[in-house]
């Protein structure tokens, strides 16, 4: 009898307990398809490669070794335990029952209890990490650990039924079930018979102990910030295959829109909203990201949870469904809550403009503050172990800002205006684009397309490398070394605008999506087959986004082909230059497009040069605070990220700190300036020291 109350009263609990989490898992799934249909590209391997990579292998997680090992042996170890939990549930409804593994049970015993111990060392140092050492970008308090808690009870749970089972069914103690026949035997010291009424009754305790956390668990989960389990391996999978940071583009010509980028949360794509339900808190973006390093209200992370509890919040109202668990005290809704949304959606149904609608996403969710301080730079992505993606979103609200209310910076509108006018953010006059030559003195020809009876390569000078004198030299370098290497090349000259990255990182997509198709007009008006630019952000602009629009060239970065003839001995560095230089990374020229090691190459090359790296270089570098159209906008909060960046250099002093982009040689030659530096440490391109060299 009491083992058929014990059926019953199990399936019941099970039941509950599923359609609770089930309850849970299909709010959130409502909520994420108030979004937009996404356009995704189907590439079967490509999908594989990316779940093999990063939710099998862990690529991202393990970046940062001490947590990601610890995340790899609670992962591994739960879907190992899972087999041992099945045998466990049964074990419950069928005395003594063991999985049909024959001989080979014991060693199954064994790897589940070291399992089991190996999960709850993960546990301690998981505990240790952020309530002991602290680390900065971990939350703290009961609701961040309620899952340590959660997990280490599970494990708990699984030996103490294992020991009292061994105590009921008299079992010996067993070297392949060490760590349940020491408790037994603890437990059989303080009293507790072999075989007795006492060890059975407690087994069943800690049996149901277990199957209540465990189900508890399961209804938990997709309620916290541990939904990530369910969504992160989904995130993954949807992940864009377009290149690093590419974003995507406006239909101007559909005529139905009135409304440009993203004012409100169901105007992302669903993708984009799983995004905010697969973050795991884990705080690396926000610890990586130069605005919240130097003082700026942005934090990544905060951004990803805000826009996820407004989408709930909303959710909840627009589909009258309460997003946690029903007729459950356990919630963060109240009852209350949700009949006063239900009543908001009733009132809207009637014409009316319910109070919870207020509620702006930019404004009242996220504030401009946030979405003007993102350099763009990625480093949150790339150290995002879920595959998360913050910057378009973030460039999605500015295009809402910019197009559609016509809000930004006064700076910004200044650069945009300039950029219309004259073809550069200063407003400088379009023909004083070729007064850098002068710098050459006539010993160099710099042919414009027109005067050029061949070329091979279209050099992109930008507008930096045109107007800002810093950046000439940069230019004029590279022009010598061309000339060195019998490279044939030509310039536009005059005809040259702006790539439109700036416009399009300011979130003015009309005019970005204006200056590609005039460029690449010009492009093929001139039959240009190869582009070369010392400017990242144009390299990366040309080569990940103009083919969208009908751009059919090879795009280089100067040190690309720099560093190929180098090898190639076109360029033949032998004059010594005794420098030790530490480089730093562009961000559209790493995490954009992988390129870290053809400039270092360009260095090692040279006779005389010491290389030393930042604590923060290669994927892990730190911004200069250029991007994202920052260039043209004073920093108001915290410190600068250039002089940021500018310490982290000079901690390894160095006597010259190299780039290879025009922003950051500019950002990090005021940075040294302010440092009071500039005498003792320069800043260089890699081809003005390569130049020397030869």
């Amino acid at each position: 009898m009491l083992a058929l109350i014990n059926l019953i009263a199990f399936f019941l609990v099970l039941a509950y307990g599923l359609y609770l989490a089930g309850h849970v898992v299909y709010s959130r799934y409502l909520f994420i398809k108030l979004g937009k249909k996404p356009d995704v590209k189907d590439d079967f391997g490509a999908r594989i490669n990316l779940m093999l990579d990063n939710v099998i292998f862990h690529k991202k997680l393990l970046k940062d070794k001490k947590s990601g090992v610890m995340h790899v042996v609670m992962f591994y170890g739960f879907i190992i335990l899972q087999f041992g939990a099945i045998e466990l549930i049964i074990k419950g409804l069928s005395k003594g029952f063991e999985l049909p593994f024959g001989s080979a049970h014991k060693y199954f015993s064994l790897m589940q209890e070291i399992t089991t111990f190996l999960i709850l060392a993960a546990v301690g140092y998981a505990f240790y990490r952020r309530y002991i050492e602290k680390l900065k970008r971990l939350k703290r308090g009961f609701k961040s650990g309620i899952v340590l808690l959660l997990i280490s009870s599970l494990m708990a749970t699984v030996l103490l039924s294992l020991a009292f089972e061994q105590l009921w069914l008299g079992h010996e103690a067993s070297g392949f079930a060490p760590i349940s026949s020491l408790l037994a035997g603890l437990f059989a010291a303080i009293g507790v018979s072999v075989g007795g009424t006492a060890a059975a009754a407690l087994f069943y305790i800690f049996w149901w102990l277990h199957l209540i956390i465990l189900l508890g668990f399961a209804v938990y989960v997709p309620q916290s910030k541990h939904a990530h389990l369910l969504f992160a391996p989904v995130n993954v999978w949807f992940k864009k295959l377009d290149p690093p940071g590419k974003l995507s583009s406006i239909d101007f010509e559909d005529e139905t829109q009135e409304v440009f980028g993203v004012g409100k949360i169901e105007d992302f794509t669903q993708t984009q909203l799983i995004d905010l339900y697969a973050c795991v808190e884990c705080g690396r973006c926000t610890n990586m990201c130069p605005a919240s390093g130097t003082g700026k209200m942005l934090s990544p992370m905060d951004l990803i949870t805000k826009m996820r509890d407004h989408l709930t919040e909303k959710g909840a109202a627009v589909t009258s469904r309460t997003p946690w668990m029903p007729s459950f005290a356990f919630s963060q809704t109240s009852a209350n809550q949700i009949a006063v949304q239900s009543s908001q959606v009733a009132a809207a149904a009637e014409g009316a403009t319910p109070d919870f609608y207020d509620k702006n996403l930019i404004g009242d969710v996220i504030t401009e503050q946030e979405l003007w301080a993102c350099t763009t730079c990625r480093n949150c992505e790339d150290q995002c172990p879920v595959m998360n993606e913050h910057v378009d979103k973030i460039i999605d609200m500015r295009r809402y800002l910019v197009m559609t209310e016509g809000s930004m910076p006064a700076e910004a509108q200044r650069a945009l205006n300039n950029i219309e006018r004259q073809g550069n953010p200063w407003g400088i006059n379009r023909k004083d684009r070729l007064k850098w030559i002068e710098g050459l003195n006539g010993e160099y020809e710099v042919p414009t397309v027109k005067q050029a009876e061949e070329f091979e390569y279209l050099f992109w000078v930008g507008a930096m490398g045109s107007f800002d004198l810093r950046s000439q030299k940069i230019s004029q370098a590279f022009v010598k070394l061309m000339h060195e290497a019998g490279v044939k090349f030509a310039i536009l000259g005059t005809e040259e605008k702006n790539s439109g990255d700036t416009a399009r990182r300011i979130g003015n997509e009309f005019l970005f999506q204006q200056l590609a198709q005039e460029n690449i007009a010009l492009f093929e008006a001139y039959e240009v087959k190869k582009i070369v630019t010392c400017d990242p952000h144009a390299y990366n602009t040309f080569k990940n986004e103009y083919p969208e629009f009908g751009l059919q060239a090879e795009v280089y970065h100067h040190s690309e082909l720099l560093a190929q003839w180098v090898k190639e001995g076109r360029l033949k560095p032998t004059k010594e230059v005794k420098e030790r230089i530490t480089y730093h990374d562009s961000c559209y020229l790493g995490r954009y497009n992988e390129i870290y090691d053809k400039p270092r190459v360009i260095l090692e090359a040279i006779p005389g040069v010491e290389v030393v790296e930042m604590k923060r270089s290669g994927c892990d570098s730190m911004c200069c605070g250029a991007g994202g159209g920052l260039m043209w906008m004073e920093e108001h909060e915290g410190t600068r990220v250039n002089v940021a960046r500018t310490e982290q250099a000079l901690e390894v002093n160095p006597t010259a700190i190299a780039s290879a982009c025009p922003y950051c040689l500019t950002m990090m030659n005021d940075g040294v300036k302010m440092k009071e530096q500039e005498e003792q440490v320069k800043t260089r391109d890699v081809a003005e020291i390569l130049a020397d060299a030869i």
